[in-house]
């Protein structure tokens, strides 16, 4: 069993690139402790208290020689956010629309592990994770030739773009690596100017605690009053940065099914939104990636959103001169 081997069987389980890195001191590795140390991971305990096994996946499989990683599009024919401004439309992030990834890639990366046990001679040791472990993932994406780290510390492949989920297998077998990806993203800067939030405090480093999807997933107190206009109508996660990304618009779309808009999501409207009730809502996000904010953190945010709206339409009303009853 090759490398080639390896990624030609990851193709056929409908992952769309994968690359080998190796499993060793690599240089971007040490970043992660001074990015905590600036107080950047904001309400995300986890990331301290597994911080040691993140600054090598030795620490996670002391066996490891090698980390297989795969890249799968979740970019599907739909207007980006920037290009979508009807006025009361609800913005999700993209990567949430469909089926939940950690479950889809999930089953795909333990059916490429079961093929590689059956197809080695060897025995090995190997740990699947999609998301969900203590690995820093864009640092092995890079060096498995996946893409490079762009300044919007997304993961940039020239010819897919960023719009990726990304996987890994880390394992003991001593695989064939590729050559890192290097940086493509030259003097652009558009990511950093477009971020309302100004998240993103310098190229590839971002403040956690001041992006939007920071703010409309992971924490769970309520959003402050600073961050709520530019909030707007972003009721989980955004995407600007990686809309505004050159790379991104030419992206391939995707046609896997666990990947398209659920009919809920779907254009939706922040007035349909707020009236579900919690129930309905908890059964709209089941199966899906927006489990992670909770019905209470995805009301919380259609409420900020919802304020956010009617504070821009009184604004225009004031701007040409007539009130709401006239308009």
């Amino acid at each position: 069993m090759t490398s080639s081997d390896i990624k030609s069987k990851a193709r056929d389980l409908g992952f769309d690139v994968c690359g080998i890195a190796p499993a060793g001191d690599l240089p971007e590795l040490p970043f992660l402790g001074d990015w905590l140390a600036r107080g950047y991971a904001g309400e995300m305990a986890y990331l301290h208290r597994s911080a040691d096994r993140r600054a090598d996946v030795r620490h996670v499989l002391p066996s490891a020689r090698t980390v297989i990683v795969t890249g799968t599009v979740y970019n599907t024919d739909a207007p980006y956010s920037t290009e979508d401004t009807e006025p009361g439309r609800a913005q999700i992030s993209r990567y949430a629309w469909g089926d939940d990834y950690h479950d889809v890639l999930g089953r795909r990366l333990e059916a490429l592990v079961a093929w590689m046990r059956e197809a080695s001679p060897d025995a090995f040791e190997a740990r699947a994770y999609v998301d969900t472990g203590p690995v820093q993932e864009r640092v092995y994406a890079r060096h498995a030739g996946i893409g490079w780290i762009g300044k919007n510390t997304c993961v940039i492949n020239p010819e897919l773009g960023s719009w990726l989920f990304l996987g890994e297998i880390i394992c003991s077998l001593p695989l064939e690596v590729d050559a890192p990806a290097f940086d493509q993203c030259g003097t652009c800067t558009l990511c950093l100017e477009a971020c309302s939030t100004h998240a993103i405090v310098a190229p590839g480093v971002l403040d956690a605690t001041r992006c939007i999807s920071y703010l409309t997933i992971e924490r769970r107190g309520p959003i402050p009053d600073e961050f709520a206009p530019a909030v707007g109508s972003r009721v989980y996660g955004c995407d600007v940065c990686q809309e505004v990304c050159p790379w991104n618009q030419t992206a391939p779309r995707s046609d896997d099914s666990a990947w398209q808009a659920r009919p809920v999501w779907k254009n939706a409207e922040l007035p349909v939104l707020w009236q579900m009730s919690d129930q309905e809502l908890g059964d709209a996000m089941r199966g899906s990636a927006m489990r992670r904010a909770k019905v209470a953190g995805l009301r919380r945010n259609i409420a900020v959103a919802s304020a956010c709206g009617h504070a821009s339409a009184e604004r225009e009303h004031q701007r040409v001169g007539v009130g709401p009853h006239e308009k």
